[in-house]
């Protein structure tokens, strides 16, 4: 089960806050404190949601926020907090006491990442950008040679004996279906004869390549397969 609503949100106001809702939100949490958030807006006299009321307290009206711009000083502090903690936001936000978790938020995607990208570092990884997709190449090309590795070893041993036996079952099939093609319709069995021999001509040349490429890629087969 997930958590609880705050409450039912029927009849409650919606959109950008008033002043006077502001007012009646300090006025009670000043003199009563936050007993419960789902309380506060009846007690406060709002038709506001308890949610509603606790973001509008946090991230504008508790006393202790800090505003203004961020110094150099706090960007490289969130810098160096973000390499280590990721997109922790509020976990980062407990090292700037008066920020909020949603301000750093804002701040980082607005500012701060486009600052890592010209001086050259991914804003993700904290790592030059160069080095990453070097790094990206060095892998794929591992990869290739990997998998050129996996064909060369396909083809030696038992496997290529296996491959040339079946093309020699296939090559006899073939000439059983031709004669009896043949047999029934001259004319056809002409026409099939040139083509199964340019095939076969194929099949031959291919087992003569010194690198494997795969039948059915390279080589048309009959139409009357």
């Amino acid at each position: 089960m997930g958590r609880k609503p705050c409450c039912d949100k029927v009849g409650l106001k919606r959109g950008p806050w008033t002043i006077e809702e502001d007012h009646k939100l300090m006025n009670y949490i000043f003199n009563n404190g936050i007993p419960c958030w789902r309380h506060v807006p009846k007690l406060a006299g709002l038709l506001r949601c308890g949610k509603s009321c606790r973001l509008r307290w946090i991230n504008y009206l508790r006393p202790d926020l800090k505003r203004g711009c961020f110094t150099e000083s706090e960007e490289d502090e969130i810098i160096r907090l973000h390499s280590q903690l990721g997109n922790k936001w509020s976990k980062i936000a407990s090292h700037f006491p008066g920020r909020t978790d949603n301000e750093i938020k804002n701040h980082w995607n607005t500012r701060i990442r486009k600052k890592l990208k010209l001086l050259g570092l991914d804003p993700v990884t904290h790592e030059p950008i160069e080095n990453g997709e070097k790094n990206k190449q060095e892998e794929t090309k591992s990869e290739d040679v990997r998998k050129d590795d996996e064909i060369q070893t396909t083809l030696d041993g038992t496997d290529t004996d296996d491959l040339l036996k079946n093309y020699e079952i296939l090559c006899g099939s073939l000439d059983s279906s031709f004669s009896k093609e043949e047999s029934n319709n001259p004319s056809m069995a002409t026409q099939e004869e040139d083509c199964l021999k340019q095939w076969v001509d194929c099949v031959d040349s291919f087992f003569s390549w010194d690198n494997f490429i795969h039948l059915e890629e390279q080589v048309p087969f009959p139409p009357w397969l």
